[in-house]
């Protein structure tokens, strides 16, 4: 496969993963379905670092646009674009990693909640065994439903950054075979 449609098919793999990435840190923001909990300031620490948005979204996106842009014009024919594609293939995988980091963190800690009657804190901290011992589950009373959501989306987050950070390093690899050999269309 020549660079440039290697470089097509990244690109447009990457849009909808940044979406779907960006909708999930959102989503983790109304546990519950409620502003309640933002404006209480009771939010798992993980979800306010927003590597979703940030990570896999906004700096997968740059990545994303660049390419698709820049292969619109033509400017990936060059050596030049091509490594250009590198540094922004960089800055992808920088985001990716910190999505990835930041979800996994969510999963390992587990999520702020409401538990012994009066208590806010996080009783799953500092043991991710609570992901496979659902009858602990229920440990957090408020938000309801609250350790459901943060395993679904926090495990999604996990699965799409991965998937981003694989589609960046290709396109590392992508481009330093462009910018050495020439692109190809």
């Amino acid at each position: 496969m020549c660079t440039a449609k290697c470089s097509r098919f990244i690109a447009g793999s990457l849009y909808p993963l940044a979406f779907i990435s960006m909708v999930c840190n959102v989503l983790l923001f109304f546990p519950d379905w409620s502003v309640k909990y933002v404006k209480d300031d009771r939010l798992t620490p993980e979800v306010k670092y927003m590597g979703g948005v940030v990570g896999g979204g906004v700096m997968v996106l740059v990545l994303a646009l660049f390419m698709h842009l820049t292969l619109r014009q033509g400017c990936c024919a060059n050596r030049c674009g091509m490594f250009l594609s590198i540094a922004f293939a960089a800055l992808g995988a920088a985001g990716a990693l910190y999505s990835f980091v930041v979800a996994m963190l969510g999963l390992v800690n587990g999520p702020y909640c409401k538990y012994r009657l009066i208590v806010w804190g996080r009783p799953f901290k500092g043991s991710s065994e609570y992901l496979t011992q659902i009858d602990k589950w229920s440990t957090c009373t408020e938000p309801k439903n609250v350790v459901e959501l943060n395993v679904g989306l926090f495990g999604t987050l996990v699965v799409v950054s991965s998937l981003e950070l694989v589609l960046c390093l290709c396109q590392m690899i992508n481009g330093l075979v462009g910018c050495i050999c020439g692109a190809n269309k």
